[in-house]
């Protein structure tokens, strides 16, 4: 078993109208067992980027604390909230410090920056970017939600994705809507029975 499959986890992001959204679940695994299920995996990074690490659960705690630090510092320095093309990049370095023993991790980034344009992007565990325009899968479900997200997403899909297709990408039941700004969604899957979210936000 790979050691990205050790705790499990994964996470997607797309792209809408003057909007993004990022999910992922809440399941912490040791491999077949479910230690807990709310475990998080997406973080706030300013008020308009969120981050999502899925990968071992170690590195989940020590990365969520390393770029915290870096984007406190940048913040003290430039006087303004970092970019979310800017973090990408802070990501990527990060990861790449530590390529001959990196990181278990696949990290997603998904915000909106300062002109309102919306941004997502994901690397590898070795920090190398891919920058998508429509929507970025990572984690152990990786290529389940792909197919899934290829089939439901479409340009221009309306203010945070009201329509429940990127819900349907994650295999979401949702009780609510989800309105602006990381409101959770409570919800359940059917193959972990674990508890998933969504964060979303709108340029609006």
């Amino acid at each position: 078993m790979s050691i990205m499959e050790y705790n499990g986890g994964s996470v997607v992001a797309a792209k809408g109208k003057n909007c993004v959204v990022i999910a992922s679940d809440l399941r912490l695994g040791q491999q077949a067992m479910t230690v807990a299920c709310n475990f998080d995996k997406v973080f706030r990074v300013t008020e308009k980027t969120y981050v999502g690490l899925p990968g071992l659960a170690s590195d989940v705690a020590t990365l969520k604390e390393r770029f915290r630090y870096r984007v406190n510092m940048y913040k003290m320095k430039e006087e303004r909230d970092i970019e979310p093309e800017i973090f990408a990049n802070l990501v990527s370095s990060t990861l790449y410090e530590k390529r001959f023993g990196p990181y278990f991790i696949e990290p997603v980034i998904a915000g909106i920056n300062s002109k309102d344009e919306p941004f997502i992007a994901a690397t590898d565990v070795i920090g190398c970017l891919n920058f998508a325009k429509d929507f970025v899968v990572s984690g152990t479900a990786s290529d389940k939600l792909f197919g899934m997200a290829e089939g439901l997403w479409e340009p221009d899909l309306v203010s945070v994705l009201s329509d429940g297709r990127i819900m349907s990408a994650v295999s979401l039941e949702a009780d609510h809507p989800a309105i602006l700004f990381a409101q959770s969604v409570k919800c359940r899957d059917r193959r972990s029975f674990s508890k998933r979210y969504l964060r979303s936000f709108s340029a609006h």
